[in-house]
C-alpha cells in the first residue's frame, strides 16, 4: 500500500531522452505538415496533477514540475515555467534541445510569435487548451503570417509507445458526515447562478466530485474522479464517467441524483446541445477547446466564465470546516512526532532527504484515517531547500548536514486536507539566517493578524507577508498563499493570496499562509500555516470585519527567530501560537515527544536566553 499509494522517488523523465524523443516529434509532424506542436502539462480537465497518460510534457522534455508548456518547432524548441521552477527546470531537461524560458517574462505566444515563419502550421491539441488559450496561440500565429491547426489526435501518443492507459481508479461516496450537503440542495444553489443559460457543462473534476458528493483515485494525491457533467436549468443532471470506476454504493448514490452515461458519449450529448440551439455555459479555466468548438459548429452557443460551483466549493460549511480543524490536531501530532524524531537525528550526519520524507509518511500512516499525502513532499537541506518546488530523487538527494532544512508536506484526510511547511536549523544558524528567517516570520504573523473588510482581496493581503521583506530589498517570486480543499485538491481556487489574487476573501475560505526567502545555492525559508477566513467582532468598530483564524499546529523553530527584530505584538501572536500548540497536542502525543514539545514551545524570551547561554 505504501509503496503505490505514497511518495515515489523515482522520476518519470530523463533528460538525456530530450533529443531523441524531440526528433521522434519533429518526424511525426513533418508526416502532417506541421512547422511546431504545443506541449502544455496539461490533461483533459487542465488539472495540476494529472495521470500518467497524461503527463506528455514529462515525458519529452524530462521536467517533472505541475506547471509549464513546451513548444518544439522544426528548428527550435523552447520550454516555459514559471519562477517555482526556473532553477528545477535546468536539471531536469535538456539545455542543448530546449531554449528555458520564464513564463511571464517571455510567454509562449510572443516567442512564437518571433519565431515562426509566414505560411507555417502550428498544431495544437485541443483537448488539452481552453478557449481562451486557443484564442491566444492563434493571434501569435497571425502575428507571424502562420496558422493554428488542430489536430485530430495528439502527435505524442503516436511515439510514446509505452504510453500508461487510461486510469481506473474506484469511485466512492462522500459522507454527509464529512460533506455537510446534499447532493440536492448543492444543485439547487448551483442552479441560480445558471439563469442566462440552458445548462452548464462541469469539467473540473473537483467540482464533479464536490457537486456530487462522490471522491475518486484517478490521480495521485487528490481522491478526483476524471469525468464530466452536465447540469441543465431543470431536469436530472448527467455524468460522464467510466462506469468500471463505478462501486455498487457510489452507482446507487450517482443514479439517485443523475443519470449515468460513458465519457464516448459526452461529443455526441454535446453535439446534439448545440443543434438544439442551447447557450450551455463552460467554466474558463478548465473547458477543453474542443467541447466548445463542436457545441458551436452545430450552431450552440458557448457562454465562457467561471464555473460557478468553483466558488461555492471554496466556501466551507460548518461541518467541513469542523472536520478541517479535527484533521489538523491529527496532523499536527503526526508533524510534531517527526519533528521531535529529527531534532534527535539531524546532527548524526547519517540522514537524507529521503529519509527525511519516508519517516514523516510513516508518522502520518500511524493513524488509521490517513488516506494519502496531498502532495509530494519537498524536503530540502541546505541548497536544495533554495528551490521553492524541488522533489528529492534518488540522484538528488543529499545528506542532511548543519545549516537550514526545510519540509512542505501534507495529508489527506476524509474531514480535511492538510499543508504546512516548516523550516528547521540544523545546528547553530548563522545570523543571516536568523534575520532572513525572521522577516519571513514577520510576514507570517502580519498575515495572521490581518483584520480587514468584507471585499478584501488576496492581492491587498498578500502586500502583508512582503512588508518586512521589502524593507530590506528583498522579496520572493511565489504568491503567498492558495486556497486548500476538503478532502480535496491542495491547491483550490478561486481565492489566493497573490499579487493576482482578485477574488474577495469570504468566510468560510481557507487559504494558506507561506511567505518565504530563497538565496540561490545557499539556503531557503519558507513558513506555512493554513487559516480560515472568519467574521471578526471588533470593539467599538464601525463596520464588519474579517480575519484568519489558524488551523494549522506545529512548532516554529524558534531556534532561527531574532527576537529584536519583532516588536512586541509580534513575540505575543508568537507565544500565544505555541500555547495553543502545546495545549492541544500534548494530550495527543507520547510522553517523550511532549517533553520535546513543551522545549520547542517555550516563550520567546525564554528561548532566547538558552539560545545565548
Amino acid at each position: 500500500m505504501f509503496e503505490s499509494r505514497f511518495q515515489s522517488f523515482v522520476e518519470l523523465g530523463d533528460p538525456a531522452h530530450g533529443s531523441a524523443r524531440v526528433g521522434a516529434l519533429r518526424a511525426e509532424l513533418a508526416k502532417e505538415g506541421l512547422a511546431g506542436f504545443i506541449v502544455p502539462r496539461a490533461d483533459e480537465h487542465q488539472g495540476e496533477y494529472v495521470p500518467p497518460n497524461a503527463e506528455r510534457l514529462r515525458w519529452l522534455t524530462g521536467f517533472a514540475g505541475s506547471a509549464g508548456i513546451a513548444v518544439v518547432l522544426k528548428d527550435a524548441a523552447a520550454l516555459f515555467v514559471d519562477g517555482r521552477y526556473t532553477a528545477q527546470v535546468k536539471t531536469q531537461a535538456d539545455g542543448s534541445v530546449f531554449e528555458f524560458r520564464h513564463i511571464v517574462d517571455e510567454p509562449p505566444t510572443e516567442w512564437i510569435a518571433k519565431k515562426l515563419k509566414a505560411a507555417d502550421k502550428l498544431g495544437y491539441d485541443p483537448h488539452l487548451h481552453t478557449p481562451d488559450a486557443v484564442a491566444r496561440f492563434a493571434a501569435a500565429c497571425e502575428k507571424a503570417g502562420a496558422g493554428l491547426v488542430a489536430v485530430d489526435s495528439n502527435p505524442i501518443d503516436a511515439i510514446w509507445l509505452d504510453r500508461p492507459p487510461a486510469p481506473l481508479g474506484p469511485i466512492s461516496p462522500h459522507a454527509m458526515r464529512f460533506a455537510g450537503e446534499s447532493v440536492a440542495a448543492k444543485i439547487a444553489r448551483a442552479r441560480t447562478a445558471l439563469m442566462a443559460s440552458d445548462g452548464l457543462v462541469i469539467s473540473d473534476p473537483h467540482n464533479l466530485a464536490w457537486l456530487f458528493n462522490i471522491r475518486g483515485s484517478d490521480v495521485l494525491y487528490t481522491p478526483l474522479p476524471l469525468g464530466y457533467g452536465y447540469l441543465p436549468l431543470e431536469g436530472r443532471p448527467v455524468v460522464f464517467v467510466d462506469g468500471r470506476k463505478l462501486t455498487a454504493a457510489s452507482r446507487q448514490g450517482l443514479a439517485r441524483q443523475a443519470e449515468i452515461d460513458e465519457p464516448d458519449a459526452l461529443e455526441r450529448f454535446i453535439d446534439e446541445l448545440g443543434r438544439q440551439g442551447r447557450r450551455v455555459t463552460f467554466d474558463a479555466a478548465t473547458a477543453p477547446a474542443h467541447l466548445t468548438q463542436v457545441l458551436e459548429r452545430t450552431g450552440g452557443k458557448a457562454d465562457l466564465r467561471p464555473d460557478p460551483i468553483t466558488l461555492m466549493k471554496a466556501v466551507k460549511n460548518p461541518v467541513e470546516l469542523a472536520g478541517a480543524r479535527a484533521a489538523h490536531e491529527r496532523d499536527g501530532a503526526a508533524m510534531t512526532r517527526f519533528l521531535a524524531w529529527f531534532a534527535g537525528q539531524a546532527l548524526s550526519g547519517r540522514l537524507t532527504e529521503i529519509d527525511a520524507v519516508k519517516a514523516l509518511e510513516t508518522f502520518r500512516r500511524a493513524s488509521p484515517a490517513l488516506k494519502d499525502i496531498s502532495f509530494p513532499t519537498i524536503a530540502g537541506a541546505g541548497a536544495n531547500s533554495a528551490i521553492p518546488h524541488y522533489r528529492v530523487s534518488e540522484a538528488s538527494n543529499r545528506k542532511i548536514e548543519r545549516g537550514i532544512f526545510l519540509i512542505d508536506s501534507g495529508a489527506q484526510y476524509e474531514d480535511g486536507t492538510t499543508d504546512i511547511t516548516r523550516t528547521i536549523a540544523v545546528g547553530r544558524p548563522t545570523p543571516l539566517m536568523r534575520d532572513r528567517f525572521t522577516r519571513v516570520l514577520k510576514g507570517h504573523i502580519a498575515v495572521a493578524r490581518a483584520v480587514f473588510p468584507p471585499g478584501t482581496t488576496g492581492a491587498q493581503i498578500d502586500a502583508l507577508a512582503r512588508m518586512a521583506l521589502w524593507r530590506s530589498g528583498l522579496d520572493f517570486d511565489h504568491g503567498t498563499g492558495h486556497g486548500v480543499g476538503s478532502y480535496l485538491s491542495v491547491h483550490e481556487g478561486p481565492q489566493r493570496l497573490a499579487k493576482t489574487g482578485t477574488t474577495p476573501l469570504v468566510p468560510g475560505m481557507i487559504v494558506s499562509n507561506e511567505p518565504g526567502y530563497y538565496a540561490a545555492g545557499a539556503f531557503g525559508i519558507r513558513i506555512e500555516n493554513l487559516v480560515a477566513v472568519e467574521t471578526r467582532t471588533i470593539p467599538r468598530g464601525e463596520r464588519p470585519m474579517l480575519g484568519f483564524e489558524t488551523l494549522t499546529l506545529a512548532p516554529i523553530d524558534l531556534a532561527l527567530v531574532e527576537p529584536k527584530l519583532l516588536d512586541p505584538e509580534e513575540i505575543a501572536w508568537l507565544d500565544a501560537y505555541h500555547a495553543r500548540v502545546r495545549k492541544t497536542l500534548s494530550p495527543l502525543v507520547a510522553a517523550a515527544t511532549r517533553r520535546w514539545l513543551t522545549q520547542a514551545t517555550r516563550r520567546l524570551a525564554a528561548a532566547n536566553r538558552r539560545t545565548s547561554s
